[in-house]
């Protein structure tokens, strides 16, 4: 039985779709406000990714009153928007696990509900799933449908239009929700529109449409040309910006206002029973942080958010006790921005998550956000290269896999020296395995000529900004964390590394640690431990991953009894180079017990970056266990306690 004070009565009675369904038409509105109020409360308790969810309610709901969820798939982009689809399909009891550790995924997910057809967490790959879907529904000869809905954003991505572009060649029966939430690629939205998709978007209409397409064919040449003509032409003005999809081969119903279910019902509906239709694009425009007045209000619709209070909209914050990685990367670059007229910065659609927000400012002519296209990123760094400018392409970790094929082919084998700032790297706690920055330093240590960095420190990070703009003969990239640096004295600008060299940071007789990257801190506390127990400990910053420094390596595996190396990458990386060098010049020849200590060999789950690094094996007490094992130390105790 509801209880009878509850906020969301209608809610209460809605734990999978089966049972939305069972609600009347009118019950809807209710419903979404329902669902709104309780996105907006798991969300200020959780934090996480609001704007996105909230613009999408109504049609959330719609979808899953007019289709038949599981049977038929809907594949959310990204999955910025899928908490309420989340709340809807049996996972509002653990809502608020949300991003927490053993908790719900931030994104769709496979493995955690059978309403997650398809992960997602990096754009623009709805539709080619989607597409896939479909194609594999009419070889078994089912008849179920295939949804994907995907925000305007992630239409700057060249994907989207290759799938779209196959979909509309194959007449494969596809619906696809493009939800405009910020490009306003549309005409006002309102009745006479409404009016228009609903009888655009029905039966009758598209029969009438194919006998039109059937009547100029047996016209003249000229007056067939001509009508089509006309009827693209008209089409055109009727629905606004849809000429351009059906160039792909959709049919264009649109735009919609997505919030109002009087609007969404009747096309949806008209959809779905058109069987006749093959691939179909519905334009539905939203409002991102739609219906709660602090998310409408801020500037980036409260896209990602930390825990907050939700009567006044304020975020819990903690107080930063040192300046973020992605900021001072930005005032490294300004600074040498401001002696260098040849520097120039691009962004993948991250320019407050990279820090070129500040650059952007700064030198607004210099800035280029490209949107959501790291392909065409790369290769634009590299054109901008060609004609001797100093590109820096900032893009995440995990992003950066997207555009691997022209790192390669269209920098790397040209020499060209485009610079590759690469944030995020290493793991990144809630946004979990997806986002996790676990391969940049195996994906690129691959490729020949490229000069590869870690920064140890924020003032580090400064100096191989510098060495950046210094290396002009060859590609290079630097890798640094998410969040806060270590709190050590920032330069007012950086100094210009050599190249290939590290740096020894404390000296010390049986044991080395040679760190690449921010583990650096942890080799320090765990070189104190090590110290405590009378086993003496070198600790070296390596700096640069390529060219490596054989000559502190060889001086490490010479002058002492165990080398271990650290880094916030997967197996094939930093550790694996060192290796390598060390088994080809025969150092290992003498006894060297070397053990490189990276991320396992799995995708870690989601969790606070502490307890991730603790699951991976990289703090301090992992690195003291390992030095002491290496050694034979809890052998010996052990055959001791056993004699």
């Amino acid at each position: 039985m509801t209880d009878q004070t509850s906020k969301t009565p209608l809610l209460d009675q809605c734990k999978v779709p089966a049972e939305l369904r069972k609600l009347k038409e009118s019950q809807l509105r209710q419903l979404a406000d329902e669902l709104r109020t309780e996105l907006i409360d798991a969300v200020s308790v959780t934090g996480g990714h609001l704007g996105a969810g909230l613009g999408v309610v109504e049609l959330t709901a719609a979808l899953h009153y007019v289709f038949n969820t599981p049977d038929d798939r809907i594949i959310w982009d990204v999955g910025h928007q899928a908490y309420p689809h989340k709340i809807l399909t049996g996972r509002r009891d653990r809502i608020r696990t949300l991003r927490q550790g053993g908790g719900l995924s931030g994104f769709t997910k496979r493995s955690e509900s059978e309403y997650d057809p398809f992960g997602a967490a990096h754009s623009s790959t709805s539709i080619s799933a989607a597409l896939g879907m479909a194609v594999a529904r009419d070889m078994d000869g089912k008849k179920n449908h295939c949804i994907a809905v995907i925000g305007d954003g992630s239409m700057s991505a060249g994907m989207a239009y290759e799938a779209m572009n196959n979909a509309g060649a194959m007449d494969s029966r596809l619906i696809v929700i493009l939800n405009d939430n910020d490009m306003s690629i549309a005409p006002p939205v309102g009745a006479m529109n409404a009016y228009l998709s609903k009888v655009l978007s029905s039966k009758p209409f598209h029969k009438l449409r194919h006998i039109g397409e059937d009547l100029v064919k047996i016209l003249p040449r000229e007056l067939t040309k001509r009508a089509l003509q006309a009827e693209e032409y008209a089409r055109g003005i009727v629905m606004g910006g849809g000429t351009l999809f059906e160039e792909l081969g959709f049919f264009y119903v649109g735009p919609i206002d997505g919030h109002n279910l009087d609007h969404l019902l009747p096309v949806l509906k008209n959809v779905r029973d058109n069987l006749e239709l093959g691939p179909v694009l519905i334009h539905v425009v939203t409002q991102k942080g739609k219906g709660y007045a602090p998310a409408e209000k801020s500037a980036d619709k409260y896209h990602g958010v930390n825990k907050f209070d939700v009567i006044t909209g304020k975020q819990d914050k903690p107080v930063a006790n040192a300046p973020n990685y992605q900021n001072v990367f930005a005032k490294g670059l300004i600074k040498e921005a401001e002696h260098d007229d040849k520097i120039v910065a691009i962004t993948a659609a991250m320019p407050s998550g990279t820090g070129l927000n500040l650059f952007g400012e700064r030198f607004p002519a210099r800035t280029f956000d490209v949107g959501i296209a790291e392909q065409h990123a790369v290769t634009f760094a590299a054109g901008l290269a060609c004609e001797g400018y100093k590109p820096f392409c900032a893009i995440y970790s995990t992003f950066l896999q997207r555009g691997y094929d022209q790192l390669v082919h269209d920098v790397a084998i040209q020499n060209l020296p485009v610079r590759f700032a690469m944030d995020r790297a290493g793991l990144v706690g809630a946004d979990g395995q997806t986002h996790a920055g676990s391969f940049d330093s195996a994906y690129l240590g691959c490729l020949p000529g490229i000069v590869l960095m870690a920064a140890s420190d924020e003032a580090e990070l400064m100096h191989m900004v510098a060495t950046s703009v210094a290396i002009d003969d060859r590609p290079s990239a630097l890798r640094y964390p998410r969040g806060e640096g270590v709190g050590v004295e920032l330069p007012d600008r950086g100094t210009v590394l050599e190249i290939g060299k590290g740096r020894i940071i404390r000296e010390g007789t049986k044991i080395a640690i040679l760190s690449y990257g921010t583990r650096l801190q942890e080799c320090l506390k765990a070189a104190d431990e090590l110290q405590m127990k009378g086993l003496s400990t070198t600790v070296a910053d390596a700096r640069f991953h390529k060219p490596l420094d054989t000559e502190l390596v060889r001086r490490l595996a010479k002058e002492h009894e165990v080398l271990i190396t650290i880094e916030e990458g997967s197996i094939g990386g930093f550790g694996s180079h060192v290796v390598h060098y060390l088994a080809t010049c025969g150092a290992l020849d003498s006894g060297l017990k070397i053990r490189p200590m990276c991320l396992p060999d799995k995708f870690q789950e989601h969790n606070k970056p502490q307890l991730q690094y603790d699951e991976a094996g990289l703090n301090a007490q992992h690195i003291v266990q390992t030095a002491i094992s290496a050694l034979g130390y809890e052998e010996a105790a052990a055959a001791n306690r056993r004699a």
